[in-house]
């Protein structure tokens, strides 16, 4: 996939600026919403090994799928944020994921929990 100019997360920056340095590793999130936007343009992108790196030990699968081949994410929505400063263990993200699916427009809606193991920030599961 070719790497974007604009940031798929929403925050207005270049993808340069924003989300790469945390897939390439040379920075972590500070807050669980900065986990949630750089694990969104991971989904954009396909990066499977970032997505399993952010995940949870207690709950991250053996293997992850892209189960919608032809699914395009076109753009995410914070909807709510509970916790997840740098000054918390816990937090929730809501958000809502666009996308379309054969030209066809939908969304995800989830209600994300994110917890600190080994200091940084990680997916959990959804409620």
């Amino acid at each position: 996939m070719p790497v974007p100019s604009s940031c798929p997360c929403g925050q207005g920056a270049s993808y340069a600026a924003c989300c790469q340095p945390l897939h390439l590793g040379k920075t972590t999130a500070s807050t669980a919403e900065q986990l949630m936007r750089s694990r969104y343009t991971a989904f954009v992108m396909r990066d499977a090994a970032y997505l399993r790196r952010t995940w949870s030990v207690t709950t991250r699968p053996a293997a992850l799928d892209f189960h919608f081949p032809d699914r395009e994410w076109t753009g995410l929505e914070i909807l709510d944020t509970t916790g997840g400063s740098p000054f918390h263990s816990e937090g929730t993200v809501e958000f809502r994921a666009h996308y379309t699916t054969n030209g066809r427009p939908g969304a995800q809606h989830e209600n994300s929990t994110f917890t600190r193991e080994a200091g940084e920030w990680v997916y959990v599961a959804a409620l």
